[in-house]
């Protein structure tokens, strides 16, 4: 039962990812670090396991696809909390766009965002154990919109060890 499922979620990260421009498949040159936590976008990170699609209600209209590293598809599928260090969870946003081939169909449209977390509990300590990377383009965001990161996350998903995602069925 267990290679279905995950054979299911694969093909459905794959078609969701698979719609979209070529442009925003390629995998980005190494990225500039991001203000205050130094957290980049990681090497190989589109090869990762998916862990639950989402959608963001206006203003900002997108779909979005989160992936885990190796030590987060096992954290996640044993519901363990608090995530251990080596965690990586990375969220792919894009503007929702009706598909020309099929019109009740919503696909991804141009990308918008790529955000990454990264667990270590000695390196960020101050901020619940993780490091928050918001990038566009392949850049960094500036440290402002990082500041705003931890708060929200903390404010809202504390008991859940700062994170919002829960793994799809």
């Amino acid at each position: 039962m267990r290679k279905i499922r995950l054979a299911q979620v694969a093909l459905n990260a794959a078609l969701l990812l698979g719609t979209v421009g070529h442009h925003a498949l390629a995998e980005p040159a190494k990225s500039a670090p991001s203000p205050i936590y130094g957290v980049t976008i990681p090497d190989g990170y589109r090869k990762w396991q998916m862990i639950a699609p989402a959608e963001e209600a206006a203003p900002l209209d997108e779909l979005r696809v989160v992936l885990g590293n190796p030590a987060a598809i096992k954290a996640i599928e044993k519901s363990t909390l608090p995530y251990p260090d080596g965690t990586i969870l990375v969220k792919l946003a894009y503007k929702r766009k009706q598909s020309p081939e099929f019109a009740t169909a919503t696909i991804p449209g141009e990308p918008t965002t790529v955000q990454v977390m990264v667990k270590d509990s000695r390196r960020y300590a101050s901020t619940g154990g993780w490091g928050f990377g918001r990038f566009i383009n392949g850049q960094p965001v500036d440290a402002a919109q990082h500041q705003t990161c931890f708060a929200c996350h903390a404010a809202k998903v504390k008991d859940r060890d700062y994170v919002f995602t829960r793994f799809a069925p």
